[in-house]
């Protein structure tokens, strides 16, 4: 597929690009990357697919913690510094390593992978806190002062092409689903559907193959993974192992740098689902701690669990006994703030530990 022909200068969609990044959410829900991947994790999330299709925004860098770029090799003889330095131009960039590389072969042509647009995304965070001229042009200078011309060049043909992109992406943010089966599970999964196709589309329509997949390839693959999910569970023909088979099938098909993260999620989860059941199962605090080591719970975590069931006994005791106390003692001919004076009166002889009195107050409330 033919690179989009980009025929406006990059500063001309300067403004644009402050409308897509400070812009409005998408309405649908999308699939998270791993963690190994460089994007947050937390279930199905809706974000700026423009910027980053997964939970949030690329090069968010209060959230994630950027891999340190690879030292150059012989036959990568260029790159991009690690670190802006003391002062960079953006104060939230301070006491960072630059998310994402710029790097150019001993040929001199840009190496071409993910850490490319790691790296713009890294800078055009910062949009909203600098213009995005500002941001655009530090791009710009980073790549003309340590990339041979040729790589230079391509990188910023890229970031036109990205910045593009980001704009036209816009008209797959703003869907509406349609409001009278806005609740219709079966609904929600064909748009989702649909509106990640569209984005696959723009993609190809924007990048040429070999961008395509190092800017987008992992993402599209774990969407694509977890839409399939999602229709599986939604599925009334199957059992509940056979919903898991399928799904399991799905994983392995993951390419094998987010195949090797999502099993071990999967097993991280099935594990502390387990423990989670024993604790329930459990006849007591000792009880509890025994099944936990069976399901292999270092020993120095079990004491913790143990210990901790322990006090929240006690603590039910405690105020099993605050609780009669309440009622035992006639309080109805004080006044309101008598009462409330009371009250406190008797769980700090009840509760001694501040944080204890706090659960108190809490549960006070959950049975009123």
């Amino acid at each position: 597929m033919k690179a989009r022909t980009i025929d406006f200068p990059r500063w001309l969609i300067a403004g644009a690009l402050s409308t897509v990044l400070v812009g409005g959410a998408l309405w649908y829900m999308q699939p998270t990357l791993p963690p190994d991947n460089h994007q947050p994790t937390t279930g199905i999330q809706a974000s700026d697919q423009s910027s980053a299709p997964v939970n949030a925004s690329a090069g968010t860098n209060d959230k994630l913690q950027p891999a340190p770029a690879p030292e150059p090799t012989q036959e990568e003889q260029y790159q991009t510094p690690q670190s802006l330095g003391p002062e960079p131009f953006a104060p939230s960039l301070a006491g960072t390593q630059i998310d994402g590389v710029l790097r150019a072969d001993a040929n001199g042509q840009l190496v071409i992978d993910l850490r490319v647009r790691d790296f713009f995304d890294y800078f055009l965070s910062t949009v909203g806190e600098v213009s995005p001229e500002t941001a655009i042009g530090q791009i710009e200078s980073m790549a003309r002062t340590h990339l041979p011309e040729a790589a230079a060049s391509r990188a910023l043909e890229l970031l036109d092409q990205y910045l593009a992109y980001k704009q036209s992406a816009l008209s797959v943010m703003q869907t509406e689903l349609d409001p009278a089966l806005r609740g219709d599970p079966s609904y929600q999964l064909r748009a989702l559907g649909d509106a990640l196709a569209r984005l696959k589309q723009l993609r190809q329509t924007t990048f040429d193959a070999e961008a395509h997949q190092a800017f987008f390839g992992l993402e599209e693959a774990y969407s694509e993974y977890t839409l399939a999910g999602l229709a599986i569970q939604q599925r009334n023909d199957l059992s509940s192992q056979g919903k898991q088979a399928l799904i399991e099938w799905h994983r392995n098909q993951l390419p094998e740098q987010i195949r090797n993260t999502e099993q071990r999620l999967h097993a991280s989860t099935r594990q502390q689902q387990a423990r989670v059941a024993a604790i329930d199962a459990a006849g007591s605090p000792s009880d509890a701690g025994e099944r936990l080591a069976e399901l292999g719970l270092p020993a120095e975590e079990v004491t913790s669990v143990v210990n901790y069931l322990e006090n929240r006994e006690r603590f039910e005791g405690r105020f099993e006994d605050f609780r009669q106390a309440m009622n035992e003692e006639d309080a109805s001919g004080l006044s309101a703030a008598d009462r409330d004076r009371y009250r406190e009166n008797l769980l700090e002889q009840y509760f001694p530990d501040e944080q204890d009195r706090t659960w108190a107050r809490l549960k006070m409330l959950g049975n009123s």
